[in-house]
């Protein structure tokens, strides 16, 4: 089947990681823990760890194991200066408008968020939506129903109609069991486990994308 509907990932995949936005969401979170949870500096990282690989992000585990207020966490760790990390990227946009195709964000960020860094990216107007954490609650991505409520709020494509983009191999990876294509974003090796392809920047994705709407290399069923 030809790819229709492209979903995006937000963080570290419309900017590249080397801008230091997350790195400096991820000292956020890492002060949240500190600050509202008490949780002592040097058991931080062991506590994060155990919430991404039981729960799938820090918010879930947090949301779970404390009954955090999800909007009160994702107001803290998202207080950060974005014009001090990423800019306009003409380019990009030039890009994306060449794609003739259905384009939304899925990110396990929340639409304050997202907005932002569209606004600062110059992206605004080029994704017909915003699938955002709120939305997927309780789950988040790499969860397989995060995906599924993802496809419910883009109308329910075939998921072997739609093409995943991401920073991330393991949400690449649940992304393809489910049967969506997959792109890697950022990433500079040949396809691996979870990715079909992968790019060094999206700025790169016209050179895959051929292969994944009928012109290349057997996604055309």
């Amino acid at each position: 089947m030809k790819i229709t509907t492209l979903f995006f990932d937000l963080d570290d995949t419309l900017y590249p990681p080397a801008s230091g936005l997350w790195d400096e969401i991820r000292v956020r979170i890492e002060q949240y823990l500190l600050d509202r949870m008490h949780i002592p500096r040097d058991e931080i990282q062991e506590v994060r760890q155990s919430f991404y690989n039981q729960y799938g992000t820090t918010l879930r585990g947090l949301q779970i194991t404390r009954n955090v207020d999800m909007h009160e966490y994702l107001a803290y760790v998202h207080d950060v200066p974005l014009a001090n990390y990423i800019t306009r990227e003409p380019r990009l946009r030039g890009v994306l408008e060449q794609i003739p195709l259905r384009k939304l964000i899925f990110t396990n960020a929340d639409r304050n968020h997202a907005n932002r860094v569209l606004d600062i990216l110059g992206l605004q107007g080029i994704f017909e939506d915003i699938i955002d954490i709120v939305d997927i609650a309780p789950y988040c991505k790499p969860q397989p129903e995060a995906y599924q409520i993802a496809l419910q709020r883009a109308g329910n494509p075939d998921p072997r109609t739609c093409l995943m983009l991401d920073d991330s191999p393991r949400t690449l990876a649940t992304a393809q069991s489910l049967g969506f294509a997959t792109v890697c974003v950022g990433g500079q090796a040949a396809p691996t486990g979870g990715c079909n392809a992968t790019i060094p920047h999206l700025l790169d994705l016209l050179n895959v994308l051929p292969a994944f709407t009928g012109n290349g290399d057997g996604r055309d069923e």
